[in-house]
């Protein structure tokens, strides 16, 4: 992804902060967030701190909103918390906490990416109630898109390219997570096509070697290996998707004999 969902939190949020620190005047715009005390801006800053740690991530956000309960950084904790949650293969609790995110605010773009993608993710083939779960990662992933898709710029120190770049990220993810969605269905030809949409929005290569999955599995291996070939004409490729690349571009060659 062009820029970390993370990180456009951390840009979303930094304003208010900061603001409150600096006592300086709220820019224009949309009403932001704002801390209330100079012991929530603490608290606030320390869940930022805290990021690459869940353990502390989750720490940080419960005491943010239990010690702060009007908070109007809540949302952004339970995120952050449920994204911990994530990182630590909690997924059962990332998935709760993310759905408490969404009560709050329906509109949650990145509420609702979380969720397509932690609903996808496990999901199986062989599930009683897979199309019910996959229905509704599939609501979540069109959400985060149209939801965003017009969302004003939430700071004015973000540049336009920045929230561009933001924006296209969240769509590449919904449209992966449809895509992951239309695999499990063994549905190929739309699986990459919304591949091919996440690729559209931001160019990585795990969403391409995806979308050649799709198309060789779906019997069209010329597709597929020329997105193959493109991949592994990269250097800097990554070992782990140069592998798959290479086994896809092994099985698309002979089925073409």
């Amino acid at each position: 992804m062009k820029k970390s969902i993370l990180t456009g939190l951390l840009a979303l949020a930094a304003g208010a902060s900061g603001l409150m620190a600096q006592g300086a005047a709220p820019a224009a715009g949309p009403k932001q967030p704002t801390p209330k005390s100079q012991g929530e801006v603490t608290a606030i800053q320390a869940m930022f701190a805290a990021q690459g740690n869940p353990d502390a991530t989750i720490k940080a956000a419960d005491e943010l909103m239990t010690k702060f309960a009007d908070t109007e950084f809540k949302e952004l904790a339970l995120y952050m918390e449920a994204e911990a949650y994530q990182q630590k293969k909690d997924l059962t609790k990332a998935q709760v906490i993310a759905e408490q995110a969404m009560a709050l605010n329906p509109k949650s773009y990145q509420a609702a990416i979380l969720l397509a993608e932690l609903i996808t993710g496990q999901t199986r083939e062989n599930d009683l109630d897979r199309e019910e779960k996959l229905g509704k990662a599939e609501k979540y992933a069109k959400d985060a898109i149209a939801n965003v898709k017009d969302a004003p710029k939430p700071n004015a120190q973000i540049t336009d390219a920045q929230w561009d770049e933001f924006k296209k990220g969240i769509a590449a993810r919904s449209h992966n997570s449809i895509g992951l969605a239309n695999l499990t269905r063994k549905k190929y030809d739309p699986a990459a096509a919304e591949f091919k949409a996440a690729a559209d929005e931001d160019p990585q290569p795990a969403y391409l070697v995806r979308e050649a999955s799709a198309l060789q599995s779906g019997g069209k291996n010329a597709e597929a290996l020329a997105i193959c070939d493109k991949l592994l004409a990269d250097p800097q490729l990554h070992p782990a998707i140069k592998q798959v690349a290479t086994q896809i571009k092994t099985q698309a060659s002979a089925a073409k004999k």
